[in-house]
């Protein structure tokens, strides 16, 4: 079992939720998941007419972190991502896109 769980928040550039869901589901969360530490993912849609606050964005995914060094496996990622080794979108609105590490309690 993970110690660590990466949490990801995104939302689409206005109009472009196909897009991006097809980018997300088909490439980038298998990507993701490919880089050595990072162990399944799994993606969440808000649900802001039942949640008591609102949802920083409509889009959420989890990561299992399973390195030993949580920092190792985020680094990796953000090389591969900055290579070009995790093809992007442009549907995606980088300015939501935030990314939280928290470890098992």
């Amino acid at each position: 079992m993970a110690n660590y769980m990466m949490l990801v928040t995104s939302a689409a550039k206005d109009g472009r939720d196909d897009e991006y869901n097809t980018w997300y589901d088909n490439q980038h969360i298998h990507d993701v998941c490919a880089t050595p530490g990072i162990g399944e993912g799994q993606r969440w849609d808000a649900m802001p007419e039942v949640s008591p606050n609102a949802p920083p964005t409509p889009y959420v995914a989890t990561y299992e972190i399973v390195a030993e060094n949580p920092a190792d496996a985020l680094s990796e990622m953000m090389r591969r991502a900055g290579a070009g080794e995790m093809p992007m979108t442009d549907a995606i609105d980088l300015d939501t896109a935030q990314i939280w590490v928290y470890k098992k309690h």
